[in-house]
């Protein structure tokens, strides 16, 4: 296929259905009958912990000391089949606040603006990705529908930082700082968990921002408590059982210990100021556990996390759900329980709505370039069964990567590789060729360590499911079918960033009308010397002497230089 194919098939594929995929549901079909009998717009809560599987007391872990995350599951339904894009944060991000798979926005790189990430020609590679221009933040979405919405500070969605998408994106508190009375999505990002906090206290990032919030980190978790015993923690076979590996995980259990406080104290928040009766609260985390062969891999300890869905009303408290969930299913869920049309581009599918789609019967995630190591996979899972396929055979699944190679269970898979002291299992991820084709069935197998691609026995179901992945590509973009450099280019042509065309300003009488030229864009505004952005969702009054500035954003793009208006007296 020529790049030009390609990225035709990039812009129309957003409105094909794929699979398990989604129709645009009106509001006329949401999830009212979930929420409160009056008009009141429910709140949000949604609480995302990072580098964490279910290292939780409820979802089956006996090492996990996690009261507080396990008398939230007891009052919500919970959802054990939730599946993350991918491996690492920022695609898996990019995917959650879209609704739409990673490669097809080219954010599946990690990452899009990084001093570690080069080019195979050599050149470095610092940009943002350039989705369709229909493609919007689903907080966007919900701010346009009359939401306040505020994030605690990490976005890392891969196409910039676009101004429209947050009320406050840097919030001191989720929801204080909103007008009196508006429905809120608060998005809060507990970051104690995250993988940099296992590597030793001198370990160094190549990432300022990392160390920063490493450093960060450190000093709230200076007052940890050591609370599980490294003797007593489950070691899976893909890594070495040593006192050094031992130690990683138990430390990992010790800051997830520690992190719930947050989640309490949210809670507490929530009924001291009221809000209980109307807040949903949904907790997960962004992909699997910050070890080796866990992050960034497309396995199930990778992929599959933890999720808890907690109604005002009660509902389906303690509730176990089986049903395959993929993040790309959350924005529309949100939008869905919020009564706002979910647009037609989007991969997923809501979980609540009163006219439901069937359940699933796949989740897709891939893998693809970490800094300056290039990785090529994707895979396909059912309620059982995982398959998986290689693109770059020829690579090894370990190779050399500085922010990995910081945590100490990575320092000793390494040493025992060099002395040939790892068991089989363990010694086939520094091995090549890679077989193409991986196949597991999870039920029997659940580490995923026998492949059974090349069994006869499993020969119906390798079929099954290599057409199921072959579908998915063959209606959804996957821009790592061409070269970074050429995706690249035909989102920033000639390696420069495109940039919003300047707002236009229309008055007719005393209303007055703001758009951009440039297809997509979202736009903002400001009223006076007032420095809050709105968000501009269709002409408004405005009074004599009055001034406005605006600018406009598409995603990826730069943001247009401001514009000014003041009305005449």
């Amino acid at each position: 296929m020529t790049r030009l194919q390609q990225m035709v098939v990039y812009t129309l594929s957003l409105s094909v259905l794929i699979l398990a995929g989604s129709t645009v549901s009106p509001a006329s079909q949401d999830a009212s009958a979930l929420n409160s009998p009056s008009s009141v717009k429910p709140n949000f809560l949604f609480v995302v912990f990072e580098d964490m599987g279910p290292r939780i007391g409820a979802f089956g872990d006996a090492v996990a000391t996690t009261p507080v995350l396990d008398a939230f599951a007891a009052e919500s339904a919970q959802y054990a089949n939730t599946f993350t894009t991918a491996g690492v944060c920022a695609p898996s991000r990019s995917s959650l606040i879209t609704g739409v798979h990673q490669q097809t926005l080219g954010t599946q790189h990690m990452r899009t603006r990084s001093p570690l990430s080069l080019l195979s020609s050599g050149g470095p590679i610092s940009y943002d990705a350039v989705p369709p221009a229909d493609v919007k933040a689903f907080p966007e979405l919900l701010r346009k529908a009359g939401y306040y919405t505020s994030n605690n500070g990490k976005t890392d969605y891969q196409f910039g930082e676009p101004f429209t998408v947050w009320d406050d994106q840097a919030a001191e508190h989720p929801w204080r700082g909103r007008p009196d009375n508006k429905p809120f999505f608060a998005m809060v990002n507990v970051l104690e968990t995250h993988e940099s906090v296992i590597w030793p206290t001198d370990a160094f990032s190549m990432s300022p921002l990392v160390n920063i919030v490493r450093l960060r980190n450190l000093w709230t978790l200076s007052s940890k408590e050591e609370v599980t015993d490294p003797n007593n923690v489950d070691i899976p076979p893909y890594l070495p059982d040593t006192p050094v590996v031992r130690a990683d995980i138990a430390r990992h259990y010790d800051n997830i210990a520690f992190a719930e406080k947050q989640l309490a104290q949210l809670l507490d928040d929530l009924e001291a100021d009221g809000l209980a009766d109307n807040t949903i609260v949904i907790v997960t985390t962004d992909h699997g556990d910050g070890f080796p062969r866990m992050k960034r891999a497309i396995y199930d300890s990778g992929i599959k996390v933890p999720m808890m869905v907690r109604f005002p009303d009660g509902r389906d408290a303690g509730v176990k759900h089986d049903r395959l969930v993929s993040f790309v299913d959350l924005g529309p869920t949100f939008l869905n329980l919020a009564g706002v049309d979910v647009p037609g581009y989007v991969h997923g599918q809501p979980l609540f709505s009163q006219t439901p789609a069937a359940p699933r019967d796949y989740i897709v995630a891939g893998s693809d370039r970490f800094d300056g190591t290039p990785e090529y996979q994707r895979a396909i899972r059912d309620e059982r069964w995982k398959y998986i396929r290689n693109y770059r055979p020829d690579l090894p699944f370990f190779r050399h990567l500085n922010f990995r190679d910081q945590l100490p269970t990575m320092k000793e898979l390494w040493r025992l590789h060099e002395e040939s002291s790892l068991t089989p299992t363990q010694a086939q991820y520094f091995a090549t060729p890679r077989p193409e084709e991986e196949l597991y069935d999870t039920a029997t197998d659940p580490h995923e360590i026998q492949n059974l691609a090349a069994d006869p026995a499993h020969a119906d179901t390798l079929t099954r499911l290599r057409a199921a992945y072959d579908a998915f590509t063959a209606s959804t973009a996957d821009l790592s079918s061409i070269s970074e450099a050429e995706m690249i280019e035909a989102m920033w042509p000639d390696m420069q960033q495109p940039e919003t065309a300047p707002v236009v300003f229309s008055v007719n009488g005393d209303s007055l009308s703001l758009t951009s030229a440039t297809e997509g864009a979202s736009i903002g505004y400001q009223h006076g010397e007032n420095p809050v952005w709105h968000l501009y969702t269709g002409p408004f009054e405005i009074a004599p002497a009055t001034s406005v500035t605006a600018k406009a954003i598409r995603y990826g793009y730069a943001e247009s230089t401001p514009t000014h208006f003041t009305q005449s007296q």
